[in-house]
Order: structure tokens, then sequence, then C-alpha cells
């Protein structure tokens, strides 16, 4: 009989705030304390090698918690990074109410032990990258709608000179921040093939496509109804008893959710494999956003499968069955 790894048993729960890092482990009860930059990251990556646990959890605090990560993926630790909510609820589960840093490391640690989450990837330095320049598009474009409605609800022709000009300039970056993402796209080979496979679904733009390579990595890794639930776009069940609710839908990655929302709606009016299906569900009587959502689900089924087997989406076998029944019609 063999012995199990001593580390096999540990598991730690990091807690991230703006200056200090709290790390609990499994069977002490005292937590241990760095600070939230390089130096505290290197302390806290000795002490973790000394004797490497089983899993690492950090919980995301609004970004604050990347750096950290990138230390810990850069030793080749194990590491989760989780969902607060989950966390939360998970901290309720177990009757604990109060809230503080210390309680919270302990119960990351916990919720790696008991929940044995899936583990980060360690990202390139183009993944990154391209991530910081699609965050930073989307917040331009929150900014200069902000702008935009407040232009629409001003009447003081200083007010307004003003906001043009701040319009003006958002819209600048805007172009820039494109122009980047393109060219970084272009000039990584992995995630130029993978673009040029997503752009060849007539409905998924530059802007989708550069999305889905930055939120969705995962692409092309897992089944279809993981890739539906990751977006955000499975339906769930809500029955009990003889009670039977309407499936909803919940959770994802929203900012990929709301690029690919309107993704559908074009492709409902111009890709013909999708156009179909939405004729179907309205004959059936179903509501207009649930053909929207049920578009949605098809269209990250479609490029899920097209990244998994490197095929353009004239490639597939429904686009090529489609196909010859237009040429023979």
């Amino acid at each position: 009989m063999t012995t199990p790894n001593a580390t096999d048993c540990i598991f730690a729960g990091i807690d991230v705030a703006k200056l200090k890092l709290d790390l609990a482990l499994t069977g002490i009860q005292q937590v241990a304390t760095f600070t939230n930059d390089s130096a505290g990251f290197t302390q806290l990556v000795e002490l973790l090698l000394k004797a490497p646990p089983k899993l690492i959890v950090v919980e995301a605090t609004g970004g604050l918690e990347r750096p950290l990560l990138d230390a810990l993926l850069e030793a080749n630790l194990p590491v989760h990074l989780a969902n607060p909510r989950q966390v939360r609820y998970f901290a309720i589960s177990l009757g604990i109410l109060a809230k503080t840093d210390p309680i919270d490391a302990h119960v990351i640690e916990r919720y790696a032990a008991q929940l044995s989450p899936r583990l980060l990837q360690k990202r390139s330095e183009n993944q990154s990258e391209l991530e910081a320049l699609v965050t930073c598009r989307r917040q331009l474009l929150h900014l200069r709608t902000e702008q935009t409605n407040r232009l629409g609800a001003t009447r003081s022709r200083s007010a307004r000179k003003s906001i043009a000009a701040v319009l003006k300039v958002l819209q600048k970056q805007i172009d820039s921040m494109d122009c980047q993402i393109q060219k970084l796209i272009e000039s990584d080979d992995d995630f130029n093939d993978i673009d040029k496979l997503l752009r060849s679904v007539p409905g998924i733009g530059k802007v989708a496509s550069a999305t889905l390579l930055c939120e969705m990595s995962e692409l092309g890794k897992m089944d279809r109804g993981q890739a539906a639930a990751l977006l955000g776009v499975a339906p769930f069940n809500r029955d009990s008893g003889r009670f039977k609710g309407k499936r909803v839908i919940r959770g994802g990655r929203s900012a990929v959710r709301s690029v690919l929302y309107m993704s559908a709606v074009c492709a409902i009016r111009f890709n013909p494999v999708l156009k179909a299906f939405a004729q179907r569900l309205r004959k059936a009587g179903k509501l207009p956003k649930v053909i929207i959502v049920a578009a949605m689900r098809k269209l990250i089924c479609f490029m899920n499968a097209m990244v998994r087997d490197g095929l353009r989406w004239e490639e597939l076998d429904i686009v090529k069955k489609l196909n010859c029944a237009e040429s023979v019609v």
C-alpha cells in the first residue's frame, strides 16, 4: 500500500486586498500576511514552494489579483481563480456569516479543499496584452455611450461643444485600440489562425472575434454544453415538486455574451443556417429574445467545434448540406 504525499492534503486560500495578501493553509489557524507587490509575491511563492499545496485558490478582486496569479503560474504552482459570489455562497452554506480578510482566506482554503475547482492555465504575454487591449476598448465604449447620452440631454451650447470634443478624443482612442488589437492578433500565429476561423462565420466580426480570443480561450477544449454554460446561454431548470418553472439562463461571461448578442442578431438576418433556425423557432411560437439566445447558443457551439477541428464555416457539414440543398433547388 502506497503512502500519499503529505502535500496532497494541503490546500491554500489567498484573500487579495489592495495593499496586502492573506494566506490560509490547511491545518494552520494562523493566517500569513504579505504585501501586495513584487516583494510580497516573492515571499509568498518561496513559502508555498517549500511544501507545494495540491491547489491554491485566489478570489477574483477586480483585477488586483492578476499580478499575483502571474507570479504563482510562473512558479508552476496549481492555481484557480474563484468567483467571489460562489465563495460567498459557500461561506453561507458553512454557516459563516462574519466577513474579515482572515476569515475569507480560511473560507477560500476550505473552498479549494472541498470543491476541487478547475486549474487556471498559464497565459502567454500576447494573451495578457490582448485582454488588456480588449478591456480598455470596452471601457472606452462605455465612456463614449455615457458622453453621447449626456450630449443628447444637454441644451447648453458651451457644454455641448465640450462634450463633442470629448467624444472626438474617445473615438480616436477607440480607433487606435482597434488597430493595436488587429496588429497583435496578426502577429501571433495561434491568434491569427483562430481569428480567421471565427471570422469566417457570417455574423462574427473583428470585435466579436477578438473578444472570444481573449475572454474564451477555452474554445475548442470543451464540449458544447460547457461552451454554452461558460458563455451564460445554457438554460437551467427551475422545477420543484409539481411546480414547473421556465428554464432561464444565468451566470457566464457577460462581456462575451454582450458582444455575441449583437452577432446573433446579425446572424439571424444574414447567416443562412441561423436564419433558417430562427424561422423554425418563430413558427413554434418562441419569443424574440428566446430566439436570439438560442441563436447565441448555436453560434458558440458551432465556433467551439470549428476551433476544435480546425474548420472554417463553409467546411462544416451543416453548411455543406444547406449549400447542396440550395444548389439542387
